[in-house]
């Protein structure tokens, strides 16, 4: 069995201890499919679980052996019964969780739409289809639209930082 280095969970601080996580060689969880399927970011789930979103993506890697108390806290995050997060053979989301996952997407795009439209017809329909999104399942009041800000760069593109001048005095005393 392998093992991977990662923060224990909950404490992303560097002066946190680092755990070591062993690996198996068969799947243990579904994390990331689970993870996919509910919409949830791994930046929402590493500011959550207060770690970086590289530990995130240890933990999510299906051979990661993560405690009891991890996955625990996974499961309030997604919204999901633990048993969904486990792997079983043969067996995909149970169709109450996959219902619940299109009904969360469906309900972004909604959030979507109603916050980038400007014709007074789609808002009120978009207004009454929401409505009836929370009729359904009230939980879905909570949810919010898509993420529209800004764009992923690819490895060859700057951000900002690269358009603006930094002294290289505060360089060299961080180097130090």
């Amino acid at each position: 069995m392998n093992t991977v280095e990662c923060r224990e969970a909950g404490r992303g601080d560097a002066a946190s201890p680092v755990m070591k996580t062993p690996r198996a060689d068969r799947p243990l969880h579904r994390l990331l499919a689970v993870r996919r399927l509910q919409g949830v970011t791994r930046r929402t789930v590493a500011r959550r679980l207060k770690i970086n979103v590289a530990e995130v993506k240890t933990q999510e890697s299906e051979t990661a052996d993560l405690p009891l108390s991890a996955l625990y806290q996974w499961q309030e995050i997604l919204g999901v019964p633990v048993n969904e997060l486990l792997v079983e053979a043969g067996e995909s989301l149970s169709p109450a969780v996959g219902g619940r996952a299109q009904m969360v997407r469906l309900m972004k795009t909604a959030r979507a739409i109603l916050q980038h439209t400007t014709q007074d017809p789609i808002r009120r329909m978009i207004q009454m289809m929401i409505e009836q999104l929370v009729g359904i399942m009230p939980e879905l009041a909570e949810v919010g639209p898509w993420h529209s800000v800004g764009q992923l760069r690819s490895r060859n593109e700057y951000g900002r930082i690269a358009e603006r001048c930094v002294s290289s005095r505060v360089t060299l005393e961080r180097a130090e």
